[in-house]
């Protein structure tokens, strides 16, 4: 057995793993070894241990840190401290401060090399279903304060986003909906950044970037947009998602393709078809990177694709064969370029997405309001619930989508104020709204353009030929992944569906449309006894009550997984609208898809539980799709 390295009596909060759940403080022995941290019952009369009643291994470990002393709390809980892990929170109190950082010391010394480090902690507690420090209502919210390299609270901003961005601190009324939270409007000391991509100005505020150039950040209160001065002195706006910290960060590299899943990166390394062809992607787990490999050598006529997971060893090391361990990912590729050292050929040629620059929150700094002179277009994409869309160009070059709405279907006046606020809402899996055309009747909405159109066309028309279980897989993780990102800041989507989810020219999906439901004056739709409610995508409490909330978006991505697994069946095809109204509302689900195993139906089934507060998260659903995918590759 393992040696005792700490050992002593301290009061344990009861984890309230539900939000009804009642809070309990209890006595507990506190063992720390190597390897767990256990809590045991005590006998104090008889000075002993008694049953084991819990433990959590250290490697587990995510984050140690202290928390805030809840107002009028008694002596005994003055001194707490937290161990957070997959679970969430452990809650632990001291008797006194010399003992409380004599435990945390210790610990931070034991997990200091763990995989899965938090980057930003919650300094206060989770209790009644909110996160007291920033009002979260969700458990695996990230953090509100940030961590520095010692694991102490800093103000530094962090290089690395594996999770949606820490919504705004400030509560928002029912009626409206916050902006994203801006960062602090001057950093603590001027940060140099290296563009990843080229930009041409597209207002005179903004500043040009040219690839692989430093720039100093001047003012970050617009975290899409900075303001920063290039090497002449030249000062203006860039989009924030185009450069990255000159001194960390893979993003310098050209070998590293970020946000690309693994069926994205097979394709592009087939298409470029050079043995050795390489890249570095995020892997499926947070934080985690694999590198993908193209040879033309082996059984497979044209060659396959490999991929490697870069491992870490307990010092912290990266390494892809055990042998030969590094202490930054660029020296392992370094190595790995010159030898095979276990995979199936060198890495000889870089292959990049760079050529395909995200898209900006807007076009150009402060624009919301698009002058219809400056659109081209250029052909009929379909007619929505809203009116005809169309493909076309934004000042003669920029691909757009032109959304033309009908007169008589949209509360316009409404919409018009909300997407102000919807423009500055930028994530990856989110179709981005780049402005609006309101001088005029119709009204347009401008968005980014997605080549490969409606994720359920995608899937029914067979776009994608043969998917396979990880190419489903990754589907559902860009929805959830996108999905989550609006719950963080408080955005119901209210009609998510197939229908309304686009893939673009990689495959990648992004959900369209999230809370338009909202200003339809179409009562047709808007009830649920017509047939153009989305009855099938919507949970009882919606067609029983119509009482929206995050956890009825649940249900419905629980459906669209649902779609996807089918490749673009329609859901309770036999059924019509009341009858599924009558059969889901008394225990009714759908089955199992074919092409959909146990544990992905089970993803499904945990979406529709009668009861909301039983449903998880979509920050949940990503931590399970992420830790599924792991194991596929």
């Amino acid at each position: 057995m393992s040696e005792n390295i700490l050992e002593d009596l301290f009061i344990k909060r009861s984890q309230q793993k539900k939000k009804t759940s009642p809070l309990n403080y209890k006595e507990r022995l506190f063992v720390l070894t190597a390897e767990k941290l256990a809590y045991y019952d005590y006998d104090a009369d008889k000075g002993k241990r008694k049953g084991l009643r819990g433990s959590v291994d250290v490697e587990k470990i995510k984050c140690v840190e202290t928390v805030e002393t809840e107002p009028n709390a008694p002596q005994e809980r003055r001194f707490a401290f937290q161990v957070v892990y997959d679970e969430g929170p452990l809650y632990i109190f001291a008797k006194s401060e010399n003992s409380r950082t004599e435990w945390i010391t210790k610990l931070k010394e034991l997990v200091r090399y763990n995989k899965d480090l938090m980057q930003k902690y919650h300094p206060c507690f989770w209790a009644d279903g909110v996160w007291l420090c920033c009002q979260q209502e969700v458990k695996q919210a990230m953090g509100c304060k940030i961590l520095d390299k010692n694991g102490y609270a800093s103000r530094t901003r962090s290089t690395r986003k594996p999770l949606p961005p820490t919504p705004s601190e400030e509560k928002p009324s029912p009626s409206r909906r916050l902006p994203p939270q801006p960062e602090s409007a001057a950093p603590s000391s001027s940060m140099t950044v290296i563009a990843e991509y080229d930009y041409t100005p597209m207002t005179a505020q903004d500043l040009e970037l040219r690839t692989n150039e430093e720039y100093t950040i001047l003012e970050k209160s617009d975290p899409n947009w900075w303001r920063a001065r290039d090497k002449y002195g030249k000062e203006g706006y860039i989009p924030s998602n185009y450069v990255a910290e000159a001194e960390s960060g893979l993003e310098r590299f050209h070998w590293y393709c970020k946000n690309m899943n693994r069926s994205q990166a097979e394709q592009l390394l087939k298409s470029e078809n050079k043995d050795g062809g390489f890249l570095v992607r995020d892997s499926s787990k947070a934080g985690k990177y694999t590198v993908s490999l193209f040879a033309k050598s082996g059984a497979e006529t044209g060659g396959s694709c490999r991929h490697y997971n870069i491992c870490t060893t307990p010092q912290g090391q990266f390494y892809l064969s055990e042998k030969h361990n590094f202490d930054t990912i660029p020296e392992l590729i370094n190595y790995h370029q010159h030898n095979a050292a276990g995979m199936v050929c060198r890495l000889k040629h870089i292959v990049s997405n760079r050529a395909r620059p995200p898209s900006t929150a807007g076009l150009g700094y402060g624009v919301w309001e698009i002058d219809p002179h400056y659109l081209t277009f250029i052909k009929e994409l379909g007619t929505g619930q809203f009116g005809v869309v169309k493909y076309g160009k934004w000042q003669g070059q920029h691909d757009v989508a032109i959304k033309m709405i009908k007169e008589g279907s949209m509360s316009e006046d409404d919409f018009i104020e909300e997407a102000k606020i919807m423009m500055k809402l930028r994530h990856e899996n989110l179709v981005q709204l780049y402005g609006v055309c309101t001088k005029q009747r119709p009204i347009y909405i401008v968005t980014e353009f997605l080549a490969n159109g409606c994720l359920l066309t995608y899937l029914k028309e067979g776009l994608i030929q043969h998917p396979t279980a990880d190419q489903l897989l990754e589907m559902c993780k860009d929805v959830s992944e996108g999905m989550a990102y609006l719950e963080s800041q408080q955005y119901i989507h209210r009609d998510l569906a197939a229908r309304n989810c686009l893939v673009d020219a990689n495959g990648t999906v992004k959900v369209t449309d999230f809370g338009l439901s909202r200003y339809v004056l179409d009562d047709e739709y808007t009830s649920s006894v017509g047939s153009k409610f989305p009855v099938r995508w919507s949970p009882p409490e919606v067609l029983l009550y119509s009482k929206f909330s995050s956890k009825s978006d649940i249900w419905a991505y629980g459906v669209l997984m649902w779609e996807v697994y089918t490749l673009g069946r329609l859901p309770y095809e036999r059924l019509n609208n009341s009858e599924i109204v009558d059969q889901v509302s008394h225990g009714f689900r759908l089955y199992r898809p074919q092409l959909a195993n146990e544990r992905v139906y089970k993803i499904m089934t945990s979406c529709w539980h009668d009861k909301p507060d039983e449903r998880p998260t979509f920050q949940d659903l990503v931590l399970i799709v992420q830790d599924l995918l792991y194991e596929l590759q």
